[in-house]
């Protein structure tokens, strides 16, 4: 009975190390004019989805849209995808988006999400510090249907919003606290 369950124990521990490792090596084969077409459609979807989120768009100094992000995860588990900071319509950059998580967690799935950044003090902190972890620097309001109810443009005072659609898979809830969001290079 204790050797059935030093294997299953080993088994779950693998599969935990394989699974994001795949997912993360899927998600980052982009390329700048793949981030650039996947972005566009992303943002253009979320803001056919949630009118809010147009209204916040219009307002934000700059725009981290995350098209595609993979979770995977079996206990431990991980969540990796690439998107692009845009300052009105220019690009501003190329980022990617990483987080680490253990608890109960099994399957896998792919969401997006876009973070509407509301000041230039809020903006220009990708840039000075060596990537961003949602959690540590500026303010970031997660707008869920209650949150967007209550927002218009005069109640904006946060330093930044995310808004997070398109989950699809297996696995329950979404968090992106504790997510470093650094930048990088595409693939050209």
């Amino acid at each position: 009975m204790k050797k059935s369950r030093q294997i299953f124990l080993s088994l779950m521990l693998a599969a935990a190390t394989v699974m994001p490792m795949a997912a993360m090596t899927q998600a980052s084969a982009a390329t700048s004019e793949d981030l650039n077409v996947d972005a566009r459609a992303a943002l253009d979807k979320l803001y056919r989805i949630n009118p809010t989120a147009a209204v916040i768009g219009h307002k934000a100094k700059a725009i981290l849209v995350f098209p595609n992000i993979v979770k995977a995860g079996l206990i431990f588990g991980g969540a990796y995808g690439e998107g692009e900071l845009l300052k009105g319509p220019e690009i501003a950059g190329y980022y990617n988006s990483v987080t680490a998580s253990w608890g109960f967690q099994a399957g896998v799935q792919s969401y997006g999400y876009v973070v509407f950044l509301m000041s230039n003090k809020a903006a220009s902190y990708l840039n000075r510090s060596d990537g961003w972890e949602i959690g540590v620097g500026p303010t970031v309001v997660v707008v869920d249907e209650g949150v967007a109810r209550n927002l218009s443009s005069s109640t904006l005072k946060d330093d930044a919003y995310a808004f997070i659609f398109s989950q699809e898979g297996l696995m329950a809830g979404i968090s992106i606290e504790g997510t470093k969001i650094t930048h990088i290079h595409p693939n050209n």
